[in-house]
């Protein structure tokens, strides 16, 4: 097939096809290295995050050259055609590192507007979440089958995720816990899978903090595919990272946005 004829679904495909190949021979290894990228904290980074996000600059140095990218672990490379993917070759390193499979690849397609193709790929279930202008799906061990949102109404029936339980700032926190104390539920350290299960309507929300462009794009486009909504704490886009919430539905996502804009 030639490059023309492949969709952006299709190349979208091929880069998480080649970051899994990248990067499954290193997880559950007593030999992976880990070396620490911030100074005063803990920001684990692998050989694994480095191949996996070198064979999708690969496939795309291929397929799409015109497009510009943005990674996590090699920052941007400018392209020609108003596009850019924007990569995330682990997100949820600390997971991986640990031996759970809630870490994923995070493949965004994004214009001017933001996200409008997402990928979540869990490599070591074989489960991807798609989600785009004509698609919302997700394929695992139990096959294919369409991506659809909860319709939940109210914080009292809620599933709500986060990865790190201080979320954030003090501030940031308070905020959480506001809109926990009236969740049915609260689960910690999903990392992006998290946002996939509000995509495959198994939770209601997620609630983060202290994100990056490159860990929320694939989530919005995922989710908004499925019937969901992604803003930030203001109800503003959120497709340029700092805070996050995910919903399953407008209703939902209405009820924690109070909470969470109060002083």
């Amino acid at each position: 097939m030639t490059q023309a004829a492949l969709s952006d679904l299709d190349v979208a495909h091929r880069m998480a096809d080649a970051a899994r190949a990248a990067i499954l021979p290193h997880f559950r290894t007593s030999s992976l290295n880990t070396e620490n990228k911030l100074a005063g904290g803990f920001d684990p980074v692998t050989v694994a995050d480095r191949a996996a996000e070198q064979a999708m600059r690969a496939v795309l140095a291929e397929l799409r050259p015109q497009d510009g990218i943005l990674g996590e672990e090699f920052g941007a490379e400018a392209g020609s055609s108003g596009r850019t993917w924007v990569l995330d070759p682990i997100d949820g390193t600390r997971g991986f590192i640990s031996g759970t499979p809630t870490w994923g690849v995070l493949i965004a397609l994004a214009d001017e507007n933001g996200p409008f193709l997402g990928v979540i790929d869990q490599p070591y279930t074989g489960e991807r979440f798609c989600g785009g202008p004509e698609t919302a799906t997700m394929t695992g061990p139990l096959g294919e089958r369409p991506l659809q949102t909860l319709g939940t109404a109210a914080l009292a029936d809620a599933i709500l995720f986060t990865t790190f339980p201080e979320v954030g700032t003090a501030e940031e926190r308070a905020g959480f816990e506001r809109v926990s104390a009236r969740a049915k539920l609260t689960r910690y350290g999903m990392d992006c899978y998290a946002y996939a299960l509000v995509a495959a309507g198994q939770a209601d929300l997620v609630i983060e903090a202290g994100l990056n462009a490159y860990d929320i794009q694939a989530p919005i486009a995922v989710i908004q595919a499925a019937g969901g909504i992604v803003t930030d704490w203001q109800g503003n886009p959120a497709h340029n990272g700092g805070r996050a919430l995910a919903a399953a539905n407008a209703e939902i996502h209405a009820a924690a946005l109070e909470l969470l804009r109060q002083p």
